[in-house]
């Protein structure tokens, strides 16, 4: 079967999937149903200051799981609604941060400086309606380069990695995440070594548990979903929670000026004078996001700062300033943060790698329900039978595509409704979002010691984050652990037993030699 047939596979999969009910005679599939619940789902949370994708995702996923089953059919339903979540997360944190100077995720940060002048101006509906645009058209753009890089850079890798470089490249991976993300190498270097520590114990050859001090309970391991929504979820809301009551969310401005052109749509000069900023920012975005660990805050900083050099330089002296409500401001921040989300998913359906915690939880969905291993292996074109899960990864970028189109159709809308729950207090909302979190973990684990390791793992993410230690490189060390040791353990048996695997293959030893180079760098560069 040539490419186009597994595209055409995997559109059918997601429109004549399962069906959930039928509108005027005709089936409408569950999956299809999945992404836009996601999608909404999405957009709420990312309004609500205190909670954001990652929340809502590992919350989703157990209650998703239990309700799918761990058939494939079950695949496309879930990683629809997940993928819906992210998309929707990422425009939705644009509404508080316009409306009450209070940024709804990490990467509308930027939003809010030009957001809310504008808002104050009495120019809040506009300022939302860019953000939708510039956040709509930069997914859009990820996600076309998504589709044409992933299945490219996986037939590179299949074609001209072996085990040995592929660990190596695993290594660099790891390495890379470690130096980049939050605090310094040396804390990102301990996050995953313990992230490495805890995905070995228990574990081992002829099943003869490692590290569990011969302990029954620890004998079978910690459960990823534990370990994952512990350090991530739990850990951010120990620490929110440890800041105390005076954190509270700003009330909602009521000295602002009446929105006197909230009916307006933006005119085709006002669009066509802001695509030279949404598309730069997009490919900043998409470039940022192609690189594991880096993440959408840093690409909309990237944008955001590249976007005000360029107004500096070639505005007249009467243009709106960058800070004082410059609409360029906005658009050039939600393209940037937008774009990461489609590019972020190229290392992780083309090497299994994932860069950031949304993709953690798509890798999660995946190892969870099965079917699915996302990697080099997931494009091949097999002639002679059918690869299914090529046909998944198809179905997947319909996924996004499909979610693409609500953004652009009913996404705006249903975001510029949300500015009420800015006003939701969070001290109100963590509560709720632990008593979920840990029952989403006993539904998907029923056992009491999953529980127990959750909140174990949450203090551990509440303590990591007190010294400044960023989690991800624990959680992604997790999870690619183990698909490290087999790979090691077979590019050894494959060599003959060569202790000097990493370094007599010299793609391998340009590896490990870049991941020595990259966390010197990264400690060279911070003081």
């Amino acid at each position: 079967m040539d490419a186009l047939g597994y595209v055409w596979l995997g559109i059918l999969a997601v429109f004549q999937g399962p069906e959930a009910f039928a509108l005027l005679g005709v089936g409408v599939s569950v999956t299809l149903v999945m992404v836009c619940a996601g999608f909404l789902l999405g957009i709420v949370v990312g309004a609500t200051p205190g909670l954001g994708g990652p929340i809502a995702m590992a919350i989703s996923l157990p209650i998703l799981i239990l309700a799918f089953g761990f058939t494939p059919d079950a695949l496309l339903p879930v990683m629809g609604f997940l993928i819906g979540i992210m998309k929707g997360a990422t425009i939705g944190g644009a509404v508080p941060a316009i409306l009450f100077n209070t940024p709804g995720t990490p990467d509308s940060y930027m939003t809010t400086l030009d957001g809310y002048p504008m808002a104050m101006k009495g120019q809040a509906r506009r300022a939302l309606r860019i953000a939708h645009l510039s956040s709509a058209s930069g997914d859009t753009f990820s996600d076309i380069v998504l589709i044409l890089c992933a299945p490219f850079l996986a037939l590179m890798v299949e074609a001209y990695l072996d085990l040995p470089e592929k660990t190596a490249l695993l290594i660099l991976s790891l390495s890379f995440i470690a130096a980049v993300v939050g605090g310094s190498p040396g804390k990102g270097l301990i996050s995953a070594g313990l992230g490495l520590l805890a995905v070995y114990l228990g574990t081992g050859e002829d099943f003869y548990p490692r590290l569990s001090m011969g302990t029954q309970t620890l004998n079978r391991g910690f459960p990823i979903a534990a370990a994952v929504l512990g350090v991530l979820i739990l850990g951010t809301v120990f620490h929110q929670m440890a800041q105390g009551h005076a954190d509270r969310l700003r009330p909602s401005g009521d000295a602002k000026t009446p929105d006197q052109d909230a009916d307006r749509a933006l005119s085709w000069p006002e669009v066509r004078s802001l695509m030279p900023t949404i598309l730069r920012s997009s490919v900043i975005g998409t470039v940022i996001g192609a690189l594991p660990g880096i993440g959408s805050t840093l690409a909309a900083t990237i944008g955001y700062t590249s976007a005000k050099a360029r107004h500096d330089r070639h505005s007249p002296p009467e243009a709106t300033a960058f800070g004082t409500g410059a609409p360029r401001g906005i658009a050039a921040t939600e393209a940037a943060n937008s774009s990461v989300s489609g590019a972020n998913l190229i290392p992780v359906l083309s090497l299994g790698i994932p860069g950031n915690t949304a993709a953690v939880f798509l890798i999660l969905a995946a190892e969870s329900i099965g079917g699915f291993n996302p990697g080099p292996s997931v494009f091949r074109f097999t002639t002679d039978q059918v690869n299914p899960e090529l046909v998944v990864a198809f179905g997947l970028f319909t996924c996004m595509f499909v979610a693409n189109l609500m953004n652009w159709t009913v996404g705006g809308v249903f975001m510029r409704s949300m500015g009420f729950l800015a006003r939701v207090p969070r001290h109100r909302l963590l509560p709720v979002v632990l008593v979920l979190t840990l029952t989403a973990i006993y539904v998907q684990e029923t056992r009491m010691e999953a529980v127990w390791f959750t909140l174990g793992f949450g203090v551990l993410g509440f303590g990591m984050r007190l010294v400044g230690m960023s989690p991800l490189p624990f959680v992604i060390a997790f999870i690619l652990g183990a698909k490290l040791e087999d790979s090691a353990r077979q590019a050894f048996s494959a060599t003959g037993g060569d202790p000097w695997f990493l370094f007599t293959s010299p793609v391998a030893a340009v590896f490990m030699a870049l991941s020595v180079l990259v966390v010197v760098l990264g400690a060279r560069r911070r003081p």
